[in-house]
């Protein structure tokens, strides 16, 4: 099972983080199949991040094994939708960025993944439409939607199966929106896709 990331897919993100890039194609990265975090088990800040930050993302799962897959054939590869966090350790990822260093070390750490409750598309609406958010302690901190990506859903699929061969149970994390912001010992977050909490957990 790979887990796979889109970073940079959302402009107001984008914009919040100083990227100024102008994309052409979408940017990748892989995080550990360590990094998986499910079933409501509490995320526990590691020692090595002073500043661990919540980035909130649709995520879907392959159910077919694809390779080359062409753009207008990529929604036959998945079917099942959540939400999902890509926690990442801001502090580390700044410094080995300023480095010239490669960061996965500061995305791809044990339990870095979180993943909530998947929902069959045909319940959960048209996959490039879909708001959601998270809530921290009942308070909503990010929402988004995801017609307001740089690459839709369909292109992120078959732009990473020219590279990778996807398979049943891969988990592909599609961005995040702007909003993203640090997390702290027995936070309670709670994940939405429209209004039905998909993702439920404690920061210990």
């Amino acid at each position: 099972m790979k887990i796979i990331a889109v970073g940079m897919n959302y402009a107001a993100h984008n914009k919040e983080m100083n990227h100024t890039l102008e994309l052409t194609e979408p940017t990748i990265f892989m995080k550990a199949d360590s990094a998986l975090l499910k079933d409501g088990k509490p995320f526990f800040i590691p020692d090595f991040s002073q500043e661990v930050h919540y980035e909130t993302e649709v995520v879907i799962k392959i159910d077919r094994l694809g390779k080359n897959i062409a753009e207008r054939f990529a929604h036959r590869y998945y079917n099942e939708v959540t939400v999902g966090i890509d926690f990442t350790a801001r502090d580390l990822q700044r410094r080995l960025r300023a480095e010239g260093r490669p960061w996965e070390i500061s995305k791809a750490f044990d339990n870095s993944a979180v993943i909530g409750q998947f929902i069959p598309l045909t319940e959960a609406g048209d996959v490039q439409n879909l708001s959601f958010h998270l809530d921290i302690n009942g308070q909503t901190v990010q929402q988004g939607c995801t017609a307001d990506m740089i690459f839709s859903i369909d292109k992120i699929v078959a732009y990473v199966s020219r590279f990778f061969t996807l398979k049943i149970g891969d988990l592909i994390y599609t961005g995040t929106p702007a909003g993203v912001g640090p997390v702290a010992i027995n936070d309670h977050l709670q994940g939405y896709l429209g209004e039905k909490k998909v993702l439920d957990f404690y920061v210990r």
